[in-house]
């Protein structure tokens, strides 16, 4: 997944929703999401601990946050097809930003792309579970 912070978060989410917009159908949607997903490198063993898990999230999901330089990246991996896919969003709209970029943005992406009501009330738990944890990082950094 290559990292473009030319475009802004807001054009970012337009580009995905046109991305979403090409399929007709929820199964190709899906289908899509999943493959993001596995466009997402593994974390090692090493971050793959306890301490790094996502509380709120009904299958596993890992969270590293970084700041360097100025803008946080995340390494955020899950066990499940379609939250990793999930994970590829926030990774793409979140990543390489700075915290007040990060602060400032709308959350609510997965409804301008269709997805919040066709993923499980669990799923939207989750992904909100992990925006807080990106927002986290980010008050964490202004601080």
């Amino acid at each position: 997944m290559t990292l473009d912070l030319s475009s802004s978060i807001e054009e970012v989410v337009a580009d995905l929703e046109e991305g979403f917009a090409l399929f007709d159908d929820w199964e190709d949607r899906y289908r899509y999401l999943m493959d993001m997903g596995r466009e997402l490198p593994e974390l090692t063993p090493a971050e793959k601990v306890e301490a790094n898990l996502v509380p709120g999230c009904q299958s596993r999901v890992w969270f590293v946050p970084r700041l360097e330089d100025g803008r946080l990246y995340f390494r955020i991996n899950s066990d499940a097809a379609i939250v990793q896919g999930l994970m590829a969003l926030v990774l793409r709209v979140f990543n390489g930003r700075t915290p007040d970029e990060i602060l400032a943005a709308d959350t609510d992406f997965l409804t301008r792309l269709g997805l919040g009501e066709h993923i499980s009330l669990s799923r939207r738990n989750g992904v909100a579970a992990v925006l807080g944890r990106v927002q986290a990082a980010a008050r964490a950094a202004q601080a």
